[in-house]
Formats: structure tokens, sequence, C-alpha cells
């Protein structure tokens, strides 16, 4: 049914061999580097050696050492702190007022509630247990004939 092999030997592919593409620039050619002059050019300067020779060459500026800035004697964290001290006792010193005053604004207000019913009391005392006048009000009797025994009014 299926077809005999009439030879041996394995059979043999051609090895296949894959080329990478390369990938194209955006550009086909790089730009050609611009080349920049500078502003000034620089002088040239001529210096004569002691042994005779001249040296002939750009002068270059020298380099100019930074200014020394005088370092304050405290650091600027130090007195942000003492500052911050100062502000924070500023703050509980006011506080502390603050508390006394409302504490001495108590007492004054629960004395003068104390007064008021001290004095008020004393007006209900002297109305139920004062005694009466003739021309307070109220009803007068005139009663002519009192007789008392043993210190009770019979009339």
């Amino acid at each position: 049914m299926y077809p005999e092999h009439t030879s041996n030997q394995p059979a043999v592919r051609a090895p296949e061999v894959h080329q990478p593409t390369p990938l194209t620039p955006a550009a086909p050619y790089p730009a050609p580097l611009v080349p920049v002059q500078p502003h000034a050019v620089p002088t040239v300067a001529s210096v004569v050696l002691p042994d005779g020779r001249v040296v002939t060459g750009y002068a270059i500026p020298t380099a100019q050492p930074e200014p020394v800035v005088a370092k304050p004697a405290v650091s600027r964290a130090a007195v942000n702190v003492a500052l911050g001290g100062v502000g924070f006792l500023a703050v509980c010193g006011g506080l502390l007022l603050l508390t006394t005053f409302i504490t001495a604004l108590t007492a004054l207000i629960t004395q003068l509630i104390t007064l008021a019913a001290v004095v008020f009391g004393g007006w209900i005392a002297v109305q139920i247990f004062g005694h009466r006048d003739a021309g307070s009000g109220g009803n007068t009797f005139n009663i002519r004939k009192a007789v008392f025994k043993r210190n009770h009014f019979h009339g």
C-alpha cells in the first residue's frame, strides 16, 4: 500500500539561511556637522622663556577664585530653632494668660451669682418674717376689748 524506499540513506535537505533585513534610517544620510565659530577670536600671545625660546599660543584667561563668603557665627538652622522656641513661648504665655483670664472671669461670675442669691434670699426672708407696720397695707383691725389669758387671745 505504501511505496517502499529505494535507498536506505536518509533524505538530506538543503539548509535554509535567513538573512536579517537591515532597517533603513529615517534620513538616508546623517546630517553633516556644522562647525561653530566662537563669537570672538581669542588673542594670540607670545611669551619669551628664560632660555630664549618663544612660545606662541592663545591667551587663556586666568580662573578667578570664588569670593570667600563670610560664614555667620550661628547657622541659619539654629536661628530658626531659636525663633521657633521664642514664638512657642510667646504662644504659651498668651495661652496661660487666656486661661488665667477665663478662670478669673468664672470666679467673678460665681461670686455675682452667689451675691444675687444672698440678696434675693434676704429680701424674701424679710418679706416673710418681717413685721408689718400699720401703714404698710393689708387689713387693719381695731381691737378695743382684748382679753389675754395664758398668752392666748380671746375675742
